[in-house]
């Protein structure tokens, strides 16, 4: 499996996928819904899919001697690759905003603990919806990402609106007391991005089984 992420790095992404992962420092830009940078990224998985769909990587990848589910786990080791290290890469960022511009974020939520656990969440259902329904055939792309953008976007859509909620704005805070109160949905966005992993490359696994290539 090592290989074949290998592979995915040189051979099947498209460059713009580690353009997007370092946009995680837009976290240090003022006023900006900071919900765009998993946008960014899930573009970045969805271009490096079309890329490999031209340049036929997924029937490539199934002459191999690995199992068709080898195939399937390699594209989320990718994708998770992607979000993963976009969302560590942030972190720096997150931490010198929150020292030099302790007002907080106008345009929506702050980049805190409650911004990662979200974050995860999206990703998690992303995941789940782009790469089971793209294997099904294993080449409609497109149609699979606006599939998955749809509930991706509403997430990104309720996690900036919820903190101009009264009474929601502990959702918004940078303040180390509020940290205890943040840190559940961290927490779950841990969880629930793992089991999201597992049953995406279960269900897709089982739906590639089915396609002839």
């Amino acid at each position: 499996m090592f290989d074949l992420l290998c592979k995915e790095l040189r051979l099947a992404v498209h460059p713009s996928l580690f353009v997007f992962i370092f946009l995680g420092a837009l976290v240090l830009v003022p006023a900006y819904p900071y919900g765009m940078v998993f946008f960014f990224a899930m573009l970045g998985i969805f271009q490096s899919i079309m890329y490999a769909r031209e340049t036929r990587d997924i029937y490539f990848t199934a002459l191999l001697p690995v199992r068709k589910r080898d195939a399937v786990k390699s594209k989320l080791l990718l994708a998770s690759f992607a979000q993963l290290t976009q969302l560590l890469l942030s972190l720096p960022f997150a931490f010198l905003r929150t020292l030099y511009m302790p007002e907080g974020n106008p345009a929506g939520i702050e980049a805190n603990a409650t911004y990662y656990g979200f974050g995860l969440m999206i990703f998690g259902v992303f995941n789940l919806v782009f790469f089971t329904r793209f294997f099904k055939t294993a080449y409609k792309a497109g149609a699979a990402f606006l599939t998955a953008l749809l509930p991706a976007m509403a997430g990104i859509f309720a996690m900036e609106a919820a903190v101009h909620f009264p009474g929601m704005e502990w959702l918004d805070s940078t303040s180390p007391d509020q940290l205890i109160r943040q840190l559940p949905i961290l927490l779950a966005g841990i969880i629930i991005y793992a089991g999201t992993w597992l049953l995406t490359y279960k269900a897709a696994s089982k739906q590639f089984e089915k396609v002839d290539l």
